[in-house]
């Protein structure tokens, strides 16, 4: 998909000057997607500042004006009547309140990018959950910089279970339906969006990483420093669900552009459970993804299943982790320490509700 445009800034205008919309970047993502590689390459250039998901902007668009959770610690429809009530009365109405929402957020991302930036121009939060809240996304920041990674929905959704569910498709889409709650957001902010927008594959970013940075570059309006594909020269703290894979190599690299086709080729649970999800999705969505419902399995049609093995389980901290939420997690609400948990949770509400 072609660029929106985006504002190009004089070479002599001091980044400090420049409202803090025109210096962010919203990397819009599912979870899995390689926003995480996508990140650290961004990252090694000298003129981009990130850092593990900040997720400032999920809770913000939930206190009642644009949207609303369905629990919280107060009554939050009372809450959300009241204030869209509230905004409604101010003089400048719901531009009030987006310019009260943008200055809380400018001052977090700003201090952050002078304390932490070293002088460099942008600051490129890559939370995944962003791509489900994109409508206040824009009305916060209609001038920011928004680069929509897509990767094959069925690669997503193995990558999501075998990371966080140890390879149990069941478990994973009961707890979250990635694909039919992430596809459609994302697709209808790529096609609508009025924001500079830059559409990036994970295939084109594995297969040909250079020529992805010389675009998203010249999208952004800096320089192409090939050698950050290199993305290591530059050192970035670590998430909790940081892939594994990105810490293991030093560059992009295509080993897991199609090892979901292997999988689900070689395991019908695996793939119905991911057929299932994208047989909901509307084929509209999936073409502005840029996987087209007739082509969309023709990577099981070179699939090798008998070539297909689960990888060995390896025992460190990290699988060790991982595989005791998927254990403690399963069936949670029908076993006896769901139940102890439960209780103590009421316990402590009761206790806490005292102070």
């Amino acid at each position: 998909m072609a660029p929106t445009a985006a504002c190009e800034t004089p070479d002599d205008t001091p980044y400090e000057v420049l409202p803090m919309q025109d210096r962010l970047i919203f990397l819009i993502s599912t979870p899995r997607a390689g926003s995480t590689l996508l990140m650290r390459v961004l990252n090694a250039t000298s003129h981009i500042y990130s850092r593990p998901e900040p997720h400032l902007l999920t809770p913000l668009a939930h206190l009642g004006f644009w949207d609303t959770v369905e629990k919280a610690p107060f009554d939050q429809l009372q809450a959300q009547q009241a204030t869209r009530e509230f905004v409604a009365d101010l003089p400048g109405g719901e531009d009030s309140y987006y310019a009260a929402c943008r200055a809380y957020t400018d001052l977090l991302y700003g201090e952050m990018l002078r304390s932490h930036g070293d002088g460099k121009r942008y600051f490129l939060d890559k939370t995944p959950a962003n791509a489900l809240i994109t409508p206040y996304l824009e009305k916060l920041y209609p001038s920011a910089r928004y680069i929509v990674l897509t990767r094959h929905p069925a690669a997503v959704f193995a990558s999501y279970a075998n990371s966080f569910f140890d390879g149990d498709f069941d478990a994973a889409v009961r707890f979250n339906p990635v694909l039919t709650r992430y596809v459609p957001a994302m697709a209808r902010f790529i096609r609508d969006a009025k924001a500079p927008l830059l559409q990036v594959s994970y295939e084109a970013l594995a297969e040909n990483p250079e020529a992805t940075l010389q675009e998203i570059s010249t999208f952004l309006s800096i320089p192409f420093e090939p050698e950050a594909v290199n993305y290591k020269k530059a050192k970035v703290a670590e998430g909790l669900g940081d892939p594994i894979g990105v810490q293991k190599h030093d560059r992009p690299v295509t080993s897991s552009i199609h090892k979901w086709a292997d999988e689900l080729a070689a395991d019908e649970g695996k793939f119905e459970v991911v057929a299932k999800q994208l047989a909901g999705v509307p084929p509209e969505d999936l073409e502005t993804w840029g996987y087209p419902l007739d082509t969309l399995w023709q990577p099981m049609e070179a699939a090798d299943a008998a070539a297909w093995k689960p990888k060995k389980k390896k025992w460190d901290q990290y699988a060790l982790q991982r595989r005791t939420l998927v254990a403690l997690r399963r069936n949670i609400h029908e076993r006896p320490h769901g139940k102890a948990l439960e209780k103590v949770r009421f316990y402590c509400d009761v206790l806490l509700r005292g102070n």
